[in-house]
């Protein structure tokens, strides 16, 4: 038996980031594991079943976008280097200025990768996402026509195009649809919590643009299983060896096969909450279009006041990360449409959680009650 690698961990205590550390506790896949984050474990809003694959000794506190921490999470006490390292980091809110994102985002990941470059690590496995295609219905590969359309996009861009100039780095780059599961607080949670709203004021749920919009999505579950699958592949079967490297480097979309748009989350929505859902039509949706910041604080307002009042009437003082407060940069009429059987074909990943179901939400809003965040 070959000794089982070691792992770092950057940005190990957000979404992905502790179900990736969960993963690799729960299938003992590493030999030494490492989680880094600048935020602290009591304040992470971790489930319970994360305290011993997050905290204690395999915990560092620290902002890896300082140089001046790098070597107090890199360094081993028994001198050698980190097998992987998953990177996991980078500001996560939307509407953020753009100092922000290039500190926080390309700031740390070019920080990062070139720590891991020096130190030889054998596989470096950088998150980015879907939004960098140029917004079309029909699914984007790899290779084909990049656009950013969001903040964070167009500076996980500029990280993926740094990297790549990096001389010795052992690069591997996921691209993410719209990542959702238990405890999920982005996307999927907002769409929940806007129709529980709905639900108690008895009003029906409408989604500007149309039914055929594509917000492409991933499990939690797969998405984790993806990252371990690559960075495997690179170092054991041959990936390193074997990509083509006139395609740069090796880069993985990871996304269900269920194509998920507007029109499935709002027909699995209705059918979750019992409320009737639609699409605003041609007129609000071409006036959306001019004014989206007024139409944005126009529903903010409305949701914002009864979410409070659901709240206190369950008496849920601490909320969690939960809101139904929408943010504009998600409801752009841009596709997220992605093709992953690139994934497929060349690492050998299968889904377990092709498609997004009732079930699948279901579990999510019980996985809210479990932590009390949800009224």
């Amino acid at each position: 038996m070959a000794e089982k690698p070691s792992v770092l961990i950057i940005g190990g205590l957000g979404y992905i980031g502790r179900f990736l550390a969960l993963h690799i506790h729960e299938n003992d896949l590493a030999s030494e594991v490492r989680i880094v984050d600048k935020a602290l474990p009591q304040l992470a809003w971790l489930a319970p079943e994360f305290e011993e694959a997050c905290a204690g000794s395999k915990f560092i506190q620290a902002d890896a976008s300082r140089e001046q921490s790098l070597s107090r999470i890199f360094d081993r006490s028994d001198g050698k280097q980190w097998d992987y390292v998953f990177n996991c980091g980078g500001e996560t809110r939307y509407s953020q200025e753009d100092e922000v994102y290039k500190l926080r985002s390309l700031g740390l990941s070019v920080a990062v990768a070139k720590e891991a470059a020096k130190r030889k690590v054998k596989a470096f496995v950088e998150l980015s996402t879907g939004m960098v295609y140029k917004s079309d219905s029909s699914p984007s590969k790899e290779g084909d026509k990049l656009k950013p359309w969001s903040k964070i996009a167009v500076y996980k861009l500029q990280a993926e195009e740094e990297l790549a100039k990096i001389e010795g780095l052992s690069l591997i780059i996921v691209r993410l649809a719209h990542v959702y599961g238990p405890y999920a607080s982005q996307w999927v949670a907002t769409a929940l919590c806007m129709a529980r709203v709905y639900q108690y004021l008895e009003q029906e749920m409408k989604w500007l643009w149309t039914r055929e919009l594509r917000t492409n999505t991933a499990h939690i579950h797969d998405v984790t299983r993806a990252l371990w699958a690559v960075a495997r592949w690179y170092d054991t079967e041959g990936g390193k060896t074997s990509w083509d490297s006139s395609l740069g480097a090796p880069t993985f979309n990871v996304v269900d096969k269920g194509t998920t748009t507007q029109g499935t989350m709002a027909d699995i929505i209705g059918e979750l909450f019992n409320i009737d859902t639609g699409f605003q039509g041609q007129l609000i949706s071409t006036f959306a279009r001019l004014s989206l910041d007024s139409v944005v604080d126009d529903v903010n307002d409305e949701l914002l006041g009864p979410w409070a009042e659901l709240l206190e009437k369950a008496g849920i003082s601490r909320p969690g990360p939960l809101t139904p407060f929408l943010e504009k940069e998600l409801i752009k009429d841009t596709d997220l449409s992605m093709d992953g059987s690139r994934l497929e074909q060349v690492v050998g990943f299968q889904y377990e959680k092709p498609a997004m179901s009732k079930e699948l939400l279901e579990e999510v809003i019980e996985s809210y009650k479990k932590m009390n965040w949800w009224p």
